[in-house]
């Protein structure tokens, strides 16, 4: 299985934001704080600004905010969000995918690997990564 260096960026700036969801902060301040080549982070958080997991504000008082709670938002939701799919073969998804004997039965081993890690993924909130006595409270602004 390969984690995308997007997924990974995308996981450690919405930790950022888990942090203090209170305030915004801008692109520059995550890719600074987790040492992020600040192009490739405008882009992710665009992708993930689409898939509602982020919300933003322009101006001087402008910046990201988390889309939604952070107990709301799972590492499956993110690796979904900048990559589609959590596990592919040769860049195509596993649905369809079938083999001729002997290997036929190859193809239900995959999946089984991809259910265990959407299963993994899915089970783990954006708080659960959160250093302990860390507790985001979602703000109220818009």
């Amino acid at each position: 299985m390969h984690i995308s260096a997007k997924a990974d960026y995308a996981t450690r700036a919405l930790m950022e934001l888990a942090r203090e969801p209170g305030r915004p902060l801008t692109c520059e301040a995550i890719a600074s704080s987790q040492e992020i080549p600040f192009r490739f982070l405008k882009s992710v958080v665009g992708e993930l600004r689409r898939a509602g997991l982020v919300r933003s504000q322009r101006g001087c008082e402008g910046g990201y905010w988390l889309g939604r709670p952070a107990d709301q938002i799972t590492l499956l939701d993110v690796v979904r969000a900048v990559d589609g799919e959590v596990l592919t073969l040769r860049g195509e998804p596993l649905a369809g995918l079938a083999y001729p004997s002997p290997a036929a039965a190859l193809p239900g081993v995959w999946r089984q690997i991809e259910e265990a890690a959407v299963a993994v993924l899915g089970g783990l909130p954006l708080t659960s990564l959160l250093p302990a006595g860390a507790v985001p409270q979602q703000s109220g602004a818009a």
